[in-house]
């Protein structure tokens, strides 16, 4: 059976900022033409990639009929691509070619790891939660998804990982049974060896190229369809099932794409930008995730549950 998505991505344009560049006399109408015609390479070999436009497993998922057998089995795959991503998130800080791409890679990194997003222009009247918006949301003391980590406090309970046991432990699963490597399908494996040798890469062009894969893969719908899934399954037989780490991460994900936008503008235009490279790591990376979601599914229709 083919699934499609109902809402496919918004194709890349080139920003106000390139605007503003072109009018000011800093780019030149080549310049532009050729960067148009480097996004429109993009919209088709990331945008429009199989993993993201057809996706079998999420889908499924979103029905929210997983067993309890099915959703044991899906914690552990995840548990290992969350922990192991801490290993390709390090790798990238250590190579980032920049200052500042160093810091947009920790920041990712050190929220990952429980340093919780500090708004700076927080509101003087905070919206006060109920218990339900807590739920779905998270907790407002752990959790936020504007600002930035620097002056941010870090707490043992912000990091995901421990969002995520905290979800697993609703399904029988312990700290002992999720996240480390043995737990990991030769599928996930694969995915997540990828992301430290292509995301972490020390070839900044092919760390571009992946990380902005990643980000738009993330932004496209994937999350959303997991929260979906979820949440029928805590209506119908998980009332107490702690969400917040799906919704958290469906909710900041088009914020990271955003900034990889501009990431990728900053980039583009400097001396020694590879477009090739740049299209070959993020391609890598697609196919990598989509290993990692078809072996998911394989196992779901074979019933292999380890």
């Amino acid at each position: 059976m083919t699934y499609t998505i109902l809402h496919p991505p918004v194709p890349l344009l080139r920003s106000s900022h390139i605007n503003r560049c072109f009018e000011r006399g800093d780019l030149s109408e080549k310049q532009i033409k050729d960067y148009e015609t480097f996004l429109s390479e993009v919209n088709h070999k990331f945008l429009d990639h199989s993993i993201i436009l057809h996706n079998a497993y999420t889908h499924w998922f979103s029905q929210g009929i997983a067993t309890n057998m099915e959703m044991q089995h899906f914690i552990r795959q995840f548990s290992v691509f969350s922990n192991q991503f801490l290993v390709a998130a390090l790798q990238k800080v250590i190579n980032s070619p920049s200052l500042m791409q160093s810091r947009a890679s920790r920041e990712i990194l050190l929220n990952e790891l429980g340093v919780i997003y500090r708004n700076p222009n927080p509101s003087h009247h905070p919206r006060i939660l109920s218990k339900a918006e807590q739920d779905r949301e998270g907790d407002p003391d752990l959790v936020s998804t504007k600002g930035t980590v620097d002056g941010g406090i870090c707490r043992f309970r912000a990091a995901h990982f421990e969002w995520l046991l905290n979800f697993a432990k609703e399904f029988g699963l312990s700290f002992a049974d999720i996240g480390q490597r043995k737990h990991g399908r030769p599928s996930t494996l694969h995915f997540c060896d990828a992301l430290i040798r292509i995301y972490g890469s020390d070839d900044p062009n092919i760390a571009e190229g992946a990380s902005f894969a990643v980000e738009n893969w993330a932004a496209a719908g994937f999350w959303q369809e997991l929260e979906d899934g979820l949440t029928h399954i805590k209506s119908i037989w998980h009332p107490g099932l702690p969400l917040a780490f799906f919704s958290w991460h469906n909710r900041v994900e088009a914020q990271h794409a955003s900034h990889t936008l501009e990431e990728l503008e900053h980039v583009y235009f400097q001396a020694g930008f590879d477009r090739q490279k740049f299209i070959q790591g993020g391609q890598e990376i697609l196919d990598a995730i989509t290993v990692f979601w078809n072996g998911l599914n394989t196992d779901r229709l074979a019933r292999v549950y380890v």
